[in-house]
């Protein structure tokens, strides 16, 4: 399926046809049979790469993290009234790090005493996909497919899920925390790549929008006692089953959503789930992850790999024109986000580390793209400008920031997992255009040395519906072993 976009149309056209087709999707998903996995040739099955990660923590700066202004630092000129929009390339001056050489931008100064322990990617780059709707790069992103598709594609941690299972068969193998999936804007499109696609309910992602709420999501209400909270499971699962929507799901999403219903009963019932109850950390250990949502759920994050989880999610939550989505007031705004991920980013690592957990926990930092002062989406895009402070010359600190989205050049970091440490890979160019000059690495690629990591090789696929269906789009990711300690 293409979906063909005219820059010039209204805002509100372009999401009204992105949700009908993605509605679309998710519907034939629900009517779809049990996904087949496809063997290389019908002949022999897909071998699978030795894993050099058990669990994966994805660190999601929703929005469109500007990496001039994070960790690939250009050119640096102050605010002052009359600088020009064209000389802006960072504004944050470059500070060094404990990678001799290896600079990032002032206000990460806990992530740059870590970076021994990292790889950076400096040169990820996405597709121009004619208009820029966050919500569609961060489906490609999440999924590896450009939306809509004709099936609804699995989020990444469904992949895993599916396809590797749970490390322990008790916590759920895919958790997703810190993104409200409604009334934030764009949240039927968020719904859309958070999900388990044509996999099924069971492997889809326990959603944990507050991590101070969490441990709540795990407990049975207030009162309930076990005979009231068994009978209630048996209750729900008759109610199921005589759904008047039962007709519009398949056998196999019927019994994949009663699965679903079983590993949360069974977790409810567990040991495990004072995981989720991050008030058992010690206050000196919680002040360290700082007092932001984003930084509680770093916490709950370390708490779940450690009891077993085998993908994860933290968000700074996407919602539009907050966070990392600057329109204006991009520097101040950078400020404050430099000041909520730097603490909680810093003793994540620190933590996994001191537990023997980061050599075997893949941690990843990303954004759907970079940003930039002029160029929408980049050179040459019919994209049409979004930034909301249109001038040519800095009068006012909230013209001073990179309001524009640039698709060109961004950098993802990527901690533990077997990945090499103090170790630097692309370039982006040092004046604008600030496009990946060296080693560009596709979502398909960064997708495949993800995959790679975890042990699944990123020509798994599956079949579905008569169409062959793969981790990466035509299971042509390949890895990058450069990366690779």
């Amino acid at each position: 399926m293409t979906f063909e976009i005219d820059p010039t149309a209204p805002e509100q056209i372009v999401r009204r046809d992105f949700l009908k087709h993605l509605s679309a999707a998710g519907a034939a998903a629900l009517m779809s049979g049990t996904p087949r996995l496809l063997t290389a040739n019908e002949a022999e099955p897909v071998k699978q790469p030795q894993a050099t990660a058990d669990s994966c923590i994805l660190l999601w700066m929703g929005g469109g993290m500007a990496a001039p202004d994070t960790f690939d630092p250009k050119r640096y000129l102050p605010f002052k009234k009359g600088l020009k929009v064209a000389d802006m390339l960072s504004t944050f001056p470059a500070i060094p790090t404990a990678v001799d050489g290896l600079e990032i931008c002032e206000g990460l100064e806990g992530i740059a005493s870590v970076m021994d322990r990292a790889t950076l990617i400096r040169s990820a780059v996405q597709p121009d996909l004619g208009s820029i709707l966050h919500s569609r790069h961060q489906y490609h992103w999440h999924t590896g497919y450009v939306p809509p598709q004709t099936v609804a594609a699995p989020h990444l941690g469904a992949w895993m899920a599916r396809v590797i299972g749970p490390r322990n068969p008790v916590m759920p193998a895919f958790i997703n925390i810190g993104q409200r999936l409604e009334g934030v804007g764009e949240s039927e499109e968020l719904k859309a790549f958070t999900t388990a696609g044509f996999f099924g309910s069971e492997f889809g992602p326990l959603n944990l929008p507050y991590p101070e709420e969490a441990a709540k999501s795990v407990r049975p209400p207030q009162g309930m006692t076990g005979q009231r909270f068994v009978n209630r499971n048996k209750l729900y699962r008759k109610l199921i089953d005589q759904s008047p929507q039962r007709e519009l799901m398949s056998d196999y999403h019927q019994e994949s959503m009663l699965r679903s219903m079983d590993k949360a009963y069974r977790l409810l019932s567990s040991k495990e789930r004072d995981a989720f109850d991050i008030t058992l950390e010690k206050e000196d250990v919680r002040q360290k992850y700082g007092d932001s949502r984003f930084g509680r759920g770093c916490l709950l994050a370390r708490r779940l790999v450690e009891s077993g989880a085998r993908f994860v999610e933290v968000t700074t939550e996407y919602v539009p024109f907050l966070h990392w989505d600057t329109h204006a007031d991009g520097h101040t705004t950078m400020d404050r986000m430099h000041k909520e991920i730097d603490p909680p980013i810093t003793q994540l690592i620190l933590d996994l580390e001191a537990r023997g957990l980061l050599d075997r926990t893949l941690v990843i930092i990303a954004s759907e793209f970079s940003r930039d002062a002029l160029i929408e989406g980049q050179p040459g895009s019919n994209a049409r400008d979004q930034a909301r402070e249109k001038v040519d010359e800095i009068s006012e600190m909230k013209h001073f920031g990179l309001h524009r989205h640039f698709t060109g050049g961004t950098s993802v970091v990527m901690f533990g997992g077997g990945m090499k440490r103090g170790f630097v890979y692309g370039k982006t160019a040092d004046e604008r255009p600030l496009m990946a000059i060296e080693n560009p690495v596709s979502i398909e690629d960064l997708h495949a040395t993800i995959m790679t990591a975890m042990g699944i090789s990123p020509k798994t696929g599956f079949d579905i519906e008569g169409r062959p269906f793969y981790v990466t789009k035509d299971a042509k990711g390949q890895a990058v072993q450069e990366l690779f300690a």
